[in-house]
């Protein structure tokens, strides 16, 4: 390695190079190591690191970062590059580093209206291109004049190659206009993946605890086709769902899979007359007194129910590390 440029270790003594044009995040993905991270825009919060040595600089706005974060010594990845040899007290991801991101040609095999604002794309790519991804990652679907937007792929890998993806319709969204009033079957796009680090880790615990809200939904679900694909991964005594929504029309698709002994319970925020759960997903999961010491939660959707869900979590006995989320970045 070039005794001029910083040198980054991370907690499990991996080491990369990190340029000066360079966010730390990008310098470890191009030496093929995989470090937390979902948005790349400073906003998520996936990619928080803290800095045990070492000096760093910004190249753009840490925006999930608060005051307290800062001066704990916290840092975002993809936000920061190295001034100096730095230490960070995270670890590489190990198989993500073998995840290749590329960028594919596409189809829109069907299109399908699964409630008043959510729809269902599925996109087909040449049969001697299929993406290779980990259930729980993402892509980005790029449009015309070269308009990009995120979405969850909502199913495990498929033999066919498919990729689902639940899109939720967003008022004067220019990629939403696209996709509820021009979009036909067969046209062509482009997309870019696999993308973030949403995705199974190997655990201890017994209980697998999923929090969904709105569409986030889509990666719990590949989860969950994971699980019944390969069975070797489900080492839990009991899985947990919980899909937060406003009424009965935000849930638009049922869990049902014989395979898993899977718990759902659907959280409704504005429904009167609904005899199930109310309020907020993570409120329902303590209401429910689960011992969260042995659990490992994954939790998908709005930033605010990320946020919330962690530190009540947390302050009823999970285990920080143990706590993997995608926050859903709004856009339009």
């Amino acid at each position: 390695m070039s005794i001029n440029m910083p040198i980054v270790k991370l907690a499990n003594t991996t080491t990369f190079e990190c340029k000066p044009d360079q966010t730390l995040l990008e310098a470890a993905r191009v030496q093929g190591i995989a470090l937390e991270h979902s948005c790349r825009t400073g906003r998520c919060g996936v990619c928080k690191a803290r800095v045990l040595s070492g000096t760093t600089s910004a190249k753009k706005a840490e925006e999930s970062l608060s005051a307290d974060d800062h001066s704990d010594g916290f840092i975002l990845t993809c936000c920061r590059t190295a001034a100096s040899d730095v230490e960070l007290d995270i670890a590489d991801l190990g198989e993500l580093g073998n995840i290749e991101t590329r960028t594919l040609p596409c189809r829109i095999a069907s299109i399908q209206r699964l409630s008043s604002n959510v729809i269902e794309i599925v996109l087909r790519t040449p049969p001697s291109s299929n993406l290779k991804y980990l259930p729980g990652q993402y892509i980005n679907v790029i449009g015309k004049n070269g308009l990009r937007r995120s979405y969850s792929i909502a199913n495990a890998p498929r033999s066919d190659g498919l990729l689902s993806l639940q899109i939720r319709e967003v008022v004067d969204g220019e990629m939403s206009r696209y996709w509820f009033h021009e979009a036909k079957i067969n046209d062509l796009l482009r997309l870019e993946g696999p993308l973030g680090t949403f995705c199974l880790r190997e655990s201890q615990a017994s209980q697998l605890l999923l929090l969904a809200t709105g569409t986030g939904i889509a990666p719990i679900k590949a989860i969950l086709e994971q699980l019944v694909a390969s069975p070797e991964k489900n080492i839990y005594r009991r899985i947990h769902l919980y899909w937060g929504g406003r009424d009965e029309f935000d849930h638009y698709w049922v869990p049902d899979y014989p395979q898993l002994d899977l718990r759902y319970i659907p959280v409704r925020s504005r429904a009167r007359d609904f005899l199930g759960a109310k309020g907020y997903v993570q409120d329902a999961v303590i209401s429910d007194c689960l011992d969260l010491t042995d659990a490992v939660v994954y939790a998908s959707g709005s930033e605010s129910m990320i946020e919330s869900a962690r530190t009540k979590l947390i302050a009823n006995g999970l285990e920080e590390k143990n706590f993997h989320f995608d926050a859903f970045v709004s856009s339009n």
